[in-house]
C-alpha cells in the first residue's frame, strides 16, 4: 500500500515503474490513446464521469503551473472497449485559463477531448510521466465509485502528461485497468494513416456540479471507422 495516499510518485521513464512488455506498449506510444483502443475493439466509447470545479491533486498543481494547491477545472472519463471500461482518465486545468487557450473544454460534453487536441496545430504534447498507483490514491477511488468495484490487481499503472495551447497548460493523466492486456488488435493498423501524435514543446512535432449526462456515453462503432485521415482524427481522444 502506498505510504502516500494523495500523491503518486512520477517517472520520467517506464522503466521506473516496471510494466510488462505488454503494459508498456501501451503506456509509451504517443499516439492518440484512443485511436489505439479503437484498433482493439468493435465498439469504442467515451463515458463522461465528471466535469466540474475541485481542488486539484497534491501531485497535480506544479504541473500546471499553480502556486499551490487550488481549484481547478477537472474532467473524469472512462474509455470503454466492447462494454469494459479500459481506462480511467483525468484532466486539470487552472480556473484562470482562457476561452482563448482552450475554447472547446467547457463545452465537450460527450465528446472526446483528443479531437481538439490531436487536431490542432497549436497544441504541444510535453514527456510523458509513469506511475503505480494503489487503492488508497484518489483517482484509483474514483475508478472503484465508477466501476463499483475495487478487486483490481494493485498496483494499476498510469501515464500522464501535459498540453500546451498558447499560454494555456493542460495535465491529462490516464490510469490503465488491468484488463487491457487483454486486448487484441481487430482492424489493421493504420497507424501511419492517423497523424494522431503530437509535436513536442519546441520542435517540430489527456461547472460546479457533477453533471446528469455523466451516465451517458459518446458511442463510436470501430467497424465504420475505416475512412482516411480526416475520419480518424474526429474520433481521437487522448
Amino acid at each position: 500500500m502506498s505510504r502516500f495516499p494523495t500523491y503518486a510518485e512520477w517517472h520520467d521513464h517506464a522503466n521506473g515503474v516496471h510494466p510488462s512488455d505488454n503494459l508498456r506498449d501501451w503506456l509509451t506510444d504517443r499516439v492518440s490513446l484512443t485511436y489505439k483502443l479503437m484498433a482493439h475493439c468493435q465498439q469504442f466509447r467515451v463515458q463522461r464521469l465528471r466535469q466540474q470545479r475541485a481542488i486539484c491533486l497534491a501531485d497535480e498543481w506544479q504541473e500546471i503551473g499553480l502556486p499551490r494547491r487550488l481549484q481547478v477545472q477537472e474532467r473524469d472519463v472512462l474509455l470503454r472497449c466492447d462494454g469494459r471500461p479500459m481506462v480511467f482518465g483525468h484532466t486539470v486545468l487552472a480556473l484562470a485559463a482562457t476561452t482563448t487557450e482552450w475554447p472547446f473544454f467547457s463545452t465537450l460534453g460527450e465528446r472526446s477531448l483528443g479531437s481538439t487536441l490531436f487536431g490542432d496545430p497549436l497544441v504541444a504534447r510535453g514527456q510523458l510521466q509513469f506511475a503505480r498507483l494503489y487503492r488508497s490514491h484518489p483517482l484509483v477511488q474514483r475508478m472503484c465509485a465508477a466501476t463499483g468495484s475495487d478487486d483490481f490487481a494493485y498496483p494499476l499503472w498510469a501515464r500522464r502528461s501535459t498540453f500546451r495551447r498558447k499560454t494555456g497548460v493542460m495535465l491529462v493523466t490516464e490510469v490503465f485497468f488491468p484488463e487491457i492486456g487483454q486486448l487484441r488488435r481487430v482492424r489493421p493498423d493504420q497507424k501511419k494513416m492517423a497523424a494522431a501524435t503530437l509535436r513536442a514543446p519546441g520542435s517540430g512535432r489527456g461547472d460546479s456540479r457533477q453533471q446528469p449526462a455523466a451516465r451517458q456515453a459518446h458511442s463510436i462503432d470501430a467497424a465504420t471507422q475505416q475512412a482516411p485521415l480526416a475520419a480518424v482524427s474526429s474520433a481521437i481522444h487522448t
